[in-house]
């Protein structure tokens, strides 16, 4: 997978959640993924389809992470993932998915963006609809751990 498809989705999560939640995540090592599982507790899938190119981006937090998220975008401290928390995420997945379809239209590839998706509970998965390598960008925080993946053709 190109970087000039990759970046784009790293810098606008980074710029979301510093921006909307006042955190800083610290990247890790980006790898392939294998599997479907995903690696937290709740996580917004979203799919893109362009002329050059289809794909999905999905990001994934911890339960902590997620409900400090919540606090410091929203305000409130639910003591679990909930549903305004799940819409949280759909948002956070539209907002990042956004950035990085802005920063990819300068650069010459268009797509539309699907409405997301969102999954929680322990040991969930997510399907992403290529048949694409998928690739896994872990990011730390002192609340958790958020995941991003993302698979292009």
């Amino acid at each position: 997978m190109r970087a000039e498809f990759v970046n784009p989705f790293l810098v606008s999560l980074l710029h979301v959640m510093s921006t909307m939640a006042q955190l800083e995540l610290k990247a890790g090592a980006p790898r392939k993924k294998n599997d479907e599982l995903a690696r937290g507790d709740v996580s917004g899938l979203i799919g893109m389809v362009g002329p050059q190119t289809r794909g999905s981006f999905s990001i994934t937090f911890d339960k902590g992470l997620a409900l400090e998220v919540m606090r410091r975008m929203l305000g409130e401290a639910p003591a679990s993932i909930n549903e305004e928390v799940t819409d949280m995420v759909g948002e956070i997945t539209n907002m990042v998915t956004g950035g990085a379809k802005r920063m990819l239209a300068e650069k010459g590839y268009d797509f539309d963006m699907a409405t997301p998706v969102v999954v929680s509970g322990p040991n969930h998965t997510i399907s992403h609809k290529t048949d694409s390598t998928k690739l896994l960008m872990p990011f730390e925080s002192e609340y958790g751990r958020a995941t991003i993946e993302i698979c292009f053709e």
